[in-house]
């Protein structure tokens, strides 16, 4: 039987670690053994360090943030807090942006996180899905209108859930029970009173 050589396929093999160690100290990039260990070892670094250089990042952003919110007189967990509260939703690295070329716009939005602490501003969800439509050269066109998301301010929220659960908790589990049988809600038997109310809520 003939001689099988793998000398070719042995030299591939080592050229391309060779070639993927270009660059690294002393004998790791002219030696195939250290190379491939240094690789190996690389490869594991690098694995760890894809996940690390995110969780990096979140950091420099909120000392940036940290350090423009010191400087308009509020701290950082307050500031993040009152944008919340106001339904803000701008993440940090543009915010550390804007602390560093827009002074201004920042202390915009800090003025906006303070209302929010406040309780001046609240997030809401306003939902509107009704279908219009629109004649045009005879033919009809139905149009739905997207579900928006705006702050709206706290008194008129507050006013608007005490005109519509000021008559149903007054009432009692009999009474709400026949107002959920005409309003056509299923399953009433085992709901509470506070679900009933809520399902006739809504």
């Amino acid at each position: 039987m003939a001689r099988v050589k793998n000398g070719a396929v042995t030299k591939a093999r080592h050229k391309k670690v060779l070639k993927q160690a270009k660059g690294f100290f002393g004998s790791k990039h002219r030696l195939y053994k250290t190379a491939k260990e240094q690789l190996m070892h690389s490869g594991q670094y690098a694995f760890r360090d894809r996940k690390q250089k995110k969780r990096e990042f979140r950091k420099l952003w909120i000392t940036r943030i940290n350090a423009a919110c010191r400087m308009n007189d509020i701290s950082y967990s307050r500031f993040i807090e009152g944008l919340t509260k106001a339904g803000v939703e701008v993440n940090r690295k543009m915010l550390s942006e804007i602390a560093i070329n827009d002074p201004k716009m920042f202390s915009e939005f800090v003025k906006v996180a303070k209302e929010g602490k406040a309780g001046k501003l609240v997030a809401a969800k306003v939902e509107s899905s009704n279908e219009v439509t629109v004649k045009s050269n005879g033919k009809k066109e139905t149009t739905k209108k997207e579900a928006k998301k705006e702050t709206v301010k706290k008194e008129t929220v507050k006013k608007e859930e005490k005109s519509s659960s000021k008559d149903y908790e007054s009432m009692t589990v009999a009474e709400l029970k026949e107002e959920a049988k005409k309003a056509g809600i299923k399953g009433i038997t085992s709901m509470k009173k506070a679900e009933l109310v809520e399902a006739l809520t809504k």
